[in-house]
C-alpha cells in the first residue's frame, strides 16, 4: 500500500540549483493521494475541540474546505491584501524576498472561538505566525495547527512554539 509521501512529486533543483521542490499537485491530482491527504488531516484532529477551521490562500483553501466541511465547521478564509469585500484585519510578515500582507474579514472569528489552521506546507512559518497574530487578535484561541508536508531544515516550528503543530509528512531538508 502506498503512503502519502509516494504521491509528492519531488522536483530537483527548483526553484534554484540544490533545492528539491516538494508538489503538492501530485498528491491532488490523484484520488487516492487526495483521499489520504484528507484523512490524515482529520485524524490529526480527531480528539481536538473546536469552532472553525482557517487556511491561508490557497492551498489552505484545498485542504481546510474538506476538513471542515467532514468536521461540519465553518472555514474562514485568509487571503493576499484586497482581496476580501469587507472591513479585514491584516498582517504584514516577511517573505524570501521581500514582505507581503494577509487580510482576515474582521467579523471572521468571534471572541473565544477554538480555531484550527490548516495548510499544506510549514516551511519558515512566517505565513502561519501571521495568521496567528489575525485570530488572536479578533479574540479567537488557536488550539491546533495541521500540514500535510513540513521541512523540518526551514526551522518553521520554532516560530511556532507554544501551539500544537503536527504534519503527515516531515522531510529532513529544505
Amino acid at each position: 500500500m502506498k503512503k502519502l509521501e509516494d504521491y509528492v512529486r519531488n522536483i530537483p533543483d527548483f526553484p534554484e540549483p540544490g533545492i528539491i521542490f516538494r508538489d503538492v499537485t501530485s498528491i491532488l491530482q490523484d484520488p487516492n493521494g487526495l483521499a489520504m491527504s484528507i484523512d490524515g488531516l482529520l485524524d490529526m484532529l480527531k480528539d481536538v475541540e473546536y469552532d472553525v477551521v482557517v487556511g491561508p490562500e490557497s492551498r489552505g483553501f484545498i485542504f481546510g474546505v474538506p476538513v471542515a466541511y467532514a468536521t461540519q465547521k465553518g472555514f474562514v478564509p485568509v487571503r493576499k491584501k484586497g482581496k476580501l469585500p469587507c472591513e479585514t484585519v491584516a498582517a504584514e510578515y516577511d517573505l524570501e524576498y521581500g514582505s507581503a500582507v494577509l487580510e482576515m474579514h474582521k467579523d471572521a472569528i468571534q471572541p473565544g472561538q477554538k480555531v484550527v489552521i490548516v495548510d499544506d506546507l510549514i516551511a519558515t512559518g512566517g505565513t502561519i505566525e501571521a495568521i496567528i497574530g489575525l485570530v488572536e487578535q479578533l479574540g479567537g484561541e488557536v488550539v491546533k495547527i495541521c500540514f500535510v508536508m513540513e521541512l523540518a531544515g526551514l526551522e518553521g516550528r520554532e516560530k511556532l512554539k507554544g501551539y500544537q503543530v503536527e504534519s503527515i509528512i516531515t522531510y529532513e531538508g529544505k
